[in-house]
């Protein structure tokens, strides 16, 4: 191989790539819209909805606001928490805020009401592997977690805690505040919890961006789940 052949090649891996970052974008804001849906497939199919979900739909069911509404005011509230916890958002933190309840919304407006058990399931279990799908796709992106996540891992460092006490403590709090509220608490609540972490594990790999390692080299990153996975 040639000199010149080499230095170009060797240019080419590092440099970073326009197409990586286009890819980037897009599953940050497909990934982000996917998720939105996923949690109207779940309140649609109103057989348990995911711990935060609990809180939106109990807080909609007080204020009259649409659950998508609801969902975004709350995400904003809890990024004004990042302050204290010196957390830094990025990209996919805000726009987390407002994709997720508009997309929730507008895949509610488009979904026709359903009574029959032999629909809500598949909604149901459709619901949970969506949000599997999405969460992976917009973890993988790389522009920051959400604002709950953010919360979660902010206060796991300012308290020392571990994640897994942190996050139980939050949705047994957010669940408990929803469910009071008039939110949909059920098995779908317990599947989800079930589910997520593996389905969440699975896709961070599936659509993981491969980065420039520091030689040059080109690497799929490796995404973990853990302490990512809490919006619901």
């Amino acid at each position: 191989m040639s000199r010149s052949t080499t230095t170009t090649r060797e240019h080419s891996l590092s440099t970073p790539a326009p197409g990586r970052l286009t890819r980037r974008l897009l599953q940050l804001y497909v990934g982000l819209a996917l998720y939105g849906a996923s949690v109207a497939l779940l309140v649609e199919g109103d057989l348990g909805l995911a711990p935060w979900s609990v809180l939106d739909q109990g807080l909609a069911e007080l204020t009259g606001l649409t659950i998508g509404v609801v969902s975004i005011i709350v995400g904003a509230a809890v990024l004004l928490l990042w302050i204290p916890l010196r957390q830094r958002p990025g990209l996919g933190t805000v726009s987390n805020v407002f994709v997720v309840g508009i997309a929730m919304d507008g895949t509610l407006a488009l979904l026709p009401d359903v009574h029959a058990l032999g629909i809500r399931v598949p909604l149901l279990m459709a619901g949970i592997l969506l949000n599997g799908v999405a969460t992976g796709l917009y973890i993988a992106a790389r522009f920051g977690p959400g604002p709950r996540d953010g919360l979660m891992t902010g206060l796991h460092r300012r308290t020392g805690r571990s994640i897994r006490l942190v996050r139980t403590a939050l949705e047994v709090a957010v669940v408990a505040t929803g469910f009071a509220l008039g939110g949909t608490v059920g098995v779908g609540t317990v599947l989800y919890a079930v589910a997520i972490g593996p389905l969440a594990q699975l896709f961070l790999r599936v659509f993981a961006v491969p980065q420039a390692s520091p030689d040059g080299s080109t690497v799929v990153a490796g995404g973990s789940s853990q302490g990512a996975i809490l919006r619901g």
